[in-house]
């Protein structure tokens, strides 16, 4: 590799808003970062993914086609 062309890399620690702590690397060279989401906590990952039915679309839905026979 050429000399002075690659950034340097700096171990930082991760801090998420539901407790999880873990290391990585970083260019921007500040030792500790605090994140909302991660893939502790995050409803893709871990299955618990919510769904926000404000308006009653679900409802509607289920109630408009799911008595229908095919």
């Amino acid at each position: 590799m050429k000399a002075d062309t690659h950034p340097n890399f700096v171990e930082v620690q991760v801090t998420c808003s539901c407790g999880n702590t873990f290391k990585t690397s970083s260019t921007l060279g500040k030792p500790n970062y605090h994140i909302e989401v991660c893939s502790e906590c995050h409803p893709f990952w871990t299955g618990k993914q919510k769904v926000m039915d404000t308006a009653g679309r679900i409802e509607r839905f289920r109630n408009k086609y799911g008595s229908k026979s095919a």
